[in-house]
Formats: structure tokens, C-alpha cells, sequence
């Protein structure tokens, strides 16, 4: 396939009614008016390590890789603003699949509020997706980062837990899913390909008052673990109070995990957990926009760190071989 026919058919499928950006497809650069305070985040999957394209369509990447990317807007509670993907296309990537991923990524991008304003095409040895993601925010004072937890707050996370990695175990036949029941295993393989980043909720949250925040792409286990070294606190959560999506329990039995423990460090849920004053606990706002809450733990004086006060073991989610 030929780079610039490919692009010529990307710019067919992108849009954009963001009044901000004043030039995005074909010039050297997009030109975007500042709207305040600029959130930025890069996030790359590559083939074979963040997922497999044998296991997915062109489609359900493209929303992967700019969910990923959102998610992290929604855990610093910013508005969503542009997107920049650079594709890198291995031998045997059609214009076909190229276009399909993008379509895929468009379409989130279009009911999330943001802008695809441009990006970049190379050979690569492996499908590549980078995405660059800049989001925006009146007042700096309004984000919230992963350095604030304190003792006395409490802990919660937004929807359930255990799914994203469920559906991967799926995906890849360490679990079956006979006896889940046909919508149950749908949903659980859709969690993993096709997960929503949980942006209104992140804002909902800074406004009730959240202090640290992050989002949960390699597991609570590792990511609560983040929060609590970067704010140097500690942090004491209970695995029996985790919020199970429906059939985590069923395939964690199949491949030989407690489903707490295997909520806790399988990763790939992209929902949000945050640290919150005792206060809040009686604060509308963190139930709304569309996802539930769950209180699982709160921040102690101690040592920084994570500990599940009902397990006899140390958990760790994923975490990257580079």
C-alpha cells in the first residue's frame, strides 16, 4: 500500500467540529487554540505484548489504543481535547485494516469529544499504535494527580473489576467459556477489547473532593500501589470488598486464582481508583456519570505502600519487561 493514498483514505473517515483546532489534516502541523491548562499523555501498544491482532479486529484496536490514552485524561480529570496516532504497519497490513483501526479509534473519539487531529504512518516490524493524547483544564487546581492521598481518606473504585482480564484469559483459551453463558462471555471478551475510559466519572470525582487518582490498566494491586508511594502513604484495602464483574469468578476457578486475588492483578479494567476525604463518602457526585462506586479500602498512617488487609499474601499486578 502507498503512504499517501493511505492517508488520503484516512482523512475520509476522520472529523472534527472542535473549534479549537484551526489546522489538523494536511499540514506539517496541527494548530490548536490553547483552551487553559494542557494535559498531556502518550500511550503505545504494540502487537504482541498489549494485545494480539489475530485476537482482535482492526475496529477493536483502534478503540483500544485511544481508549488506553483517554483513560489516562480520566484519571487526572481532564476534558478530552485532540488525539495524534502514529501507526506503524507491518509486512502484510492492508489499506483495509489500516483504514478499519482508524475507523475504530474515530469512533470513540467522536463520542468522547476529541479531535484526531493528526498523526503519522511507518513500516514496522510489528503493528505499533501510538497514541498522543492532550486534554484540557481551566484550573490546575481542578486536576487531580496520584500525590495527594492522605491518611484518613477512603479508597474506592468506579464500576467492577476482574473482566478486562477475564475476557483476555478468554481470548487466549486459558479459560473456556462453557457454563458462563453466551452474553457473559461476550461482555468479558468486550471488556478487554473495547474498554471505556471513565472520563465524566474522573471529573465527577475531582469535584467530590478525590485527592489522588489513578486509572486501573495493570491491576489495583499495582496501580493502588502507585498512589501510595507517590503520595507516601499507606494504603490498606480488602480483597473481599472488590467489586467482581459477572463471570470473573467462574474463570478465575478455571485457572486456579482466588477471583479477589484475580480481580486485583490481572489488570486491563480501565476503571478508575481514587482516594477521597471520609466525607465524601456521603457525596452524590462520586456515583454519578454512568458507573458505579465501591469504597474497598482507605489510607493509614504508615509506611508508604499497599497491603490487602484479608490476604496472607503480596499481590502485584502487571507490570512491563523493558
Amino acid at each position: 500500500m502507498r503512504e499517501l493514498e493511505l492517508i488520503d483514505g484516512l482523512e475520509v473517515i476522520l472529523s472534527s467540529s472542535d473549534a479549537r483546532v484551526v489546522r489538523w489534516l494536511g499540514d506539517d502541523a496541527s494548530v490548536v487554540r490553547a483552551g487553559g491548562y494542557a494535559v498531556t499523555s502518550v500511550d503505545t501498544m504494540v502487537d504482541g505484548v498489549h494485545f494480539h491482532s489475530s485476537q482482535l479486529s482492526p475496529e477493536q484496536i483502534g478503540h483500544r489504543a485511544l481508549a488506553g490514552a483517554l483513560s489516562d485524561l480520566a484519571a487526572m480529570a481532564a476534558r478530552p481535547g485532540q488525539a495524534y496516532i502514529a501507526l506503524g504497519l507491518p509486512p502484510g497490513c492492508t489499506r483495509p485494516d489500516a483504514t478499519a483501526l482508524v475507523a475504530g479509534a474515530q469512533a470513540l473519539a467522536a463520542r468522547t469529544g476529541t479531535t484526531i487531529a493528526g498523526g503519522d504512518v511507518t513500516r514496522a516490524d510489528a503493528l505499533v499504535v501510538s497514541v498522543t493524547v492532550i486534554g484540557w483544564s481551566e484550573d490546575p487546581g481542578e486536576l487531580v494527580g496520584r500525590d495527594g492521598a492522605r491518611p484518613g481518606d477512603l479508597v474506592g473504585v468506579t464500576g467492577t473489576l476482574g473482566a478486562g482480564g477475564a475476557g483476555l484469559a478468554l481470548l487466549e483459551g486459558r479459560a473456556s467459556a462453557d457454563g458462563l453463558g453466551g452474553p457473559v462471555a461476550t461482555e468479558l471478551r468486550r471488556r478487554f477489547a473495547c474498554p471505556e475510559p471513565r472520563l465524566a466519572h474522573g471529573r465527577d470525582l475531582a469535584s467530590a473532593g478525590a485527592r489522588a487518582m489513578i486509572d486501573l490498566s495493570d491491576g489495583l494491586a499495582t496501580d493502588a500501589a502507585h498512589l501510595a508511594r507517590r503520595s507516601g502513604a499507606r494504603i490498606e484495602l480488602t480483597l473481599g470488598s472488590l467489586p467482581l464483574a459477572d463471570g470473573v469468578a467462574e474463570v478465575a476457578a478455571q485457572v486456579g486464582v482466588d477471583p479477589f486475588e484475580f480481580a486485583a492483578t490481572a489488570g486491563e479494567d480501565y476503571e478508575l481508583c481514587a482516594c477521597l476525604p471520609a466525607a465524601a463518602a456521603q457525596n452524590p457526585q462520586t456515583g454519578r456519570a454512568g458507573a458505579s462506586w465501591t469504597w474497598v479500602g482507605r489510607v493509614v498512617e504508615g509506611a508508604a505502600g499497599v497491603v490487602f488487609t484479608d490476604s496472607g499474601v503480596d499481590l502485584a499486578g502487571y507490570e512491563h519487561a523493558v
